[in-house]
């Protein structure tokens, strides 16, 4: 399965943030590095945190996430 960048963070909770949000609409995503960000303490500036979904949500999920939030 091919993962697609949908957004990116500095931040551990805004990454867990978009993650949520995407769950609950239906999406899969994965938080690429989520575990560096854990042990420098939330933020992770010496590694980008990317918030993935498979390749076939890749579109939908970039659309999702640009509509403003209800």
């Amino acid at each position: 399965m091919n993962l697609v960048t949908v957004a990116t963070s500095f931040y551990l909770a805004e990454a867990e943030l978009v993650r949520s949000r995407l769950e609950a609409a239906n999406f899969h995503p994965f938080v690429a590095n989520e575990m560096a960000a854990g042990w420098l303490g939330g933020t992770s500036t010496a590694t980008l945190l990317r918030i993935q979904v498979p390749e076939a949500e890749a579109a939908e999920a970039t659309e999702f996430l640009a509509a403003p939030a209800e």
